[in-house]
């Protein structure tokens, strides 16, 4: 019987979690030829996050959890659980709901029957999500796409269903700023796509501000391209020879002319403009840098504070001691 260990990361998800587990009993049952379990990440809730997810492990044995010291992110939260899954396949699922847990027999079956090694999906709409946010989704993989060599599928979600080789090859992949939905494409193997129409949240909201994503968007671009640093050196470069041409045009002009003092305001603005653009080169050389600091460091992705396989380790702790007392433990 083949296992298949489902990653769902959480944070301040309390109200999400007794939902999705509902839903998912139903797709366990329907999936009989299988073994399922259900890996939770705790990314550092705040609120009762890990207290339901405790009491679902107490209810069902087949769901698991992990807990992180703080909140690492989600990019740390699924890595976390492709390192702690044990499954001859790995699936990823957000909580909310947003991802179909329906689509998960389909997509078991193509990795049985046609031979890839993973599938993964993708929104063919966006209905509900607020149109300024679509917009700048679609613009943010046109110009990723455009910068990189490796190509990110528009709309992609984390929700996949992976053999455990291509697993292997993504956990290779240790980097410590991660944008996973480049890493997939970059290790290859064979995918197939599954389109699905966009879902409400089951309960809760986004945890994605605007802020978030744009800061997740300039990670993948800097983590998959090195083209702001050549148009950083572009642009180095026109300038350059931008200038030795105005210096030939103010000689020639103050020779015919001899009135070198006037139009100092226009040379004003090209100051500031040129100033401009040598502070973002300077930027997105320090963006870079910044990267390779925090690589070159070697922090821990992420920190366990507690998970279910420390409470089984207490547990067959406390029920060696009550046995070596020779004294029965539900007394």
């Amino acid at each position: 019987m083949k296992k298949i260990t489902v990653i769902i990361p959480c944070l301040n998800e309390e109200d999400a979690l007794p939902i999705y587990y509902k839903e998912m009993s139903k797709i366990m049952k329907q999936m009989k030829e299988t073994e399922i379990e259900l890996l939770f990440v705790d990314d550092g809730s705040t609120d009762r996050t890990l207290s339901v997810m405790k009491d679902l492990h107490e209810l069902d044995g087949r769901c698991h959890y992990l807990s992180f010291s703080r909140n690492f992110g989600k990019e740390a939260a699924i890595y976390a659980g492709l390192q702690n899954a044990d499954g001859d396949y790995v699936a990823i699922m957000d909580v909310d709901l947003q991802d179909p847990p329906a689509l998960l027999p389909k997509m078991y079956r193509i990795l049985e029957e046609e031979g890839y090694d993973s599938v993964a999906t993708k929104r063919s709409t966006r209905t509900g999500e607020p149109k300024i946010r679509s917009f700048l989704s679609k613009s943010f993989y046109n110009v990723i796409n455009r910068l990189s060599k490796t190509e990110i599928v528009n709309g992609a979600r984390d929700y996949r269903l992976m053999k455990r080789n291509m697993v292997d090859a993504v956990l290779s992949m240790s980097e410590y700023n991660r944008f996973s939905k480049g890493i997939f494409e970059w290790v290859g193997f064979r995918t197939k796509w599954l389109e699905f129409e966009n879902h409400e949240r089951s309960a809760g909201e986004t945890k994605w501000s605007m802020k978030k994503l744009f800061c997740y968007s300039l990670e993948g671009i800097t983590g998959f391209s090195v083209a702001p640093l050549s148009f950083a050196s572009v642009m180095g470069i026109a300038f350059c020879i931008l200038s030795f041409l105005m210096i030939g045009v103010i000689i020639f002009r103050t020779l015919i002319w001899g009135d070198p003092v006037s139009g100092w305001p226009s040379l004003a603005c090209i100051i500031f403009f040129v100033g401009g653009i040598q502070l973002l080169c300077t930027g997105i050389v320090g963006q870079y840098l910044s990267k390779t600091y925090l690589e070159t460091k070697h922090r821990p992705i992420y920190i366990i504070k507690d998970s279910s396989e420390k409470e089984k380790g207490a547990a067959h702790v406390r029920e060696s001691i009550w046995s070596k007392c020779g004294l029965d433990q539900s007394a």
